[in-house]
């Protein structure tokens, strides 16, 4: 049986102007209580649910904490024997010393936030790594033996297509086991929403995103989730969890988790986090129970975005006939095509 934990990592040095993500650039004085909090929450946990199938580390930085503590914490997880171990890495910091670290602890699989070889763009995405240093990353996560993904983000404001095409020609040069590419996104309250002249045009997006499936294909990685492509064999199993509804632990500030059709979360800010795990309290903050139809239809709309579809006997009458051109039958499945994909978020809502 597939049971994953994610563990989320607050820290960062510097937040980029796109993310809304549950980070903070002032507290790494907490590293040490914090950590140490995660492990308990683990200890607490974990031993009465199944074996851990898959771990992703996100932030947040996790390369920004001591490697060492880091992979402490990641051994009070029960693991199944051949398990999945993900940690996001920011370029700058992952070195030979660093990676070797995490796969002694028993991490197999990093995910580089590259989002891109343009010095241009990475300005324009408020991004402050080092793009020499994407290199070193990867050869330093080669050589302690990891699986790699690379991640990138299309659409920045004056991003041109033949920017997008050296990065990814770039990223595939580099000859990850795994590539992810996401579409630019404005979330509420960034600095990116707050500036209009900076926000992604959609048609540009759409030729990006074409350019990148055929590039991608090209170069032998197949297309198995709107965003992803892995080499055969190297699909990320820990996201696998997410988009077939399986189940998985929350553990740390902000984390989410989804366990026996119940999905909850943790407090968002590290102090209350903290302060709950420090008072023998739980760290939940809210929850949410769907119904029967409810995860019917929550299952639909995520397996959808996959390359296996969804079963045609689970559509609604008429679905491909009214979607055609963005879905299509194949055997018993119903998969969305190359512009269905564009319109995911349209599409699944007609499997409501």
């Amino acid at each position: 049986m597939a049971f994953g934990l994610y563990l989320h990592v607050p820290f960062c040095r510097h937040r980029c102007d796109y993310c809304a993500f549950a980070t903070w650039t002032d507290r790494l004085h907490l590293e040490e209580r914090y950590l140490a909090a995660c492990e308990r929450q683990i200890r607490s946990e974990a031993p009465a649910h199944p074996p851990v199938t898959s771990v992703f580390v996100g932030g947040g930085t996790p390369t920004l904490v001591d490697p060492h503590r880091l992979v402490h914490v990641l051994g009070a997880v029960p693991l199944v024997p051949g398990a999945e171990v993900t940690i996001e890495c920011n370029p700058d910091d992952l070195d030979a010393d660093r990676a070797q670290i995490y796969a002694d602890g028993g991490v197999t699989r990093i995910s580089i936030g590259v989002q891109s070889m343009d010095p241009e763009v990475l300005v324009t995405l408020g991004r402050e790594h080092d793009r020499a240093n994407v290199r070193r990353a990867v050869e330093a996560a080669r050589a302690a033996g990891l699986a790699i993904n690379i991640d990138l983000v299309y659409g920045a404001a004056g991003e041109t297509l033949g920017q997008w095409e050296a990065t990814l020609e770039a990223a595939i040069a580099l000859d990850p086991h795994h590539i992810s590419a996401y579409a630019l996104t404005v979330e509420a309250g960034t600095p990116l929403a707050a500036d209009p002249a900076r926000h992604p045009d959609d048609d540009i997006q759409a030729d990006e995103y074409q350019l990148a499936t055929q590039r991608l294909g090209a170069a032998g990685y197949d297309w198995y989730e709107i965003s992803n492509w892995s080499k055969p064999g190297h699909e990320c199993r820990h996201n696998h969890l997410y988009w077939s509804g399986g189940e998985y632990l929350a553990v740390g500030c902000a984390a989410h988790g989804h366990v026996g059709g119940r999905r909850y979360w943790n407090h968002r800010t590290p102090e209350r986090y903290l302060a709950a795990i420090e008072e023998g309290r739980s760290p939940e903050s809210g929850s949410e129970e769907l119904d029967e139809d409810g995860r019917r239809v929550e299952h639909l709309q995520l397996a959808i975005r996959t390359r296996t579809g969804v079963p045609a006997a689970d559509v609604p009458d008429g679905f491909v006939d009214q979607l055609e051109g963005l879905v299509e039958r194949r055997g018993d499945r119903v998969v969305l095509t190359t512009e269905g994909r564009l319109l995911a978020n349209e599409v699944a809502i007609r499997l409501e």
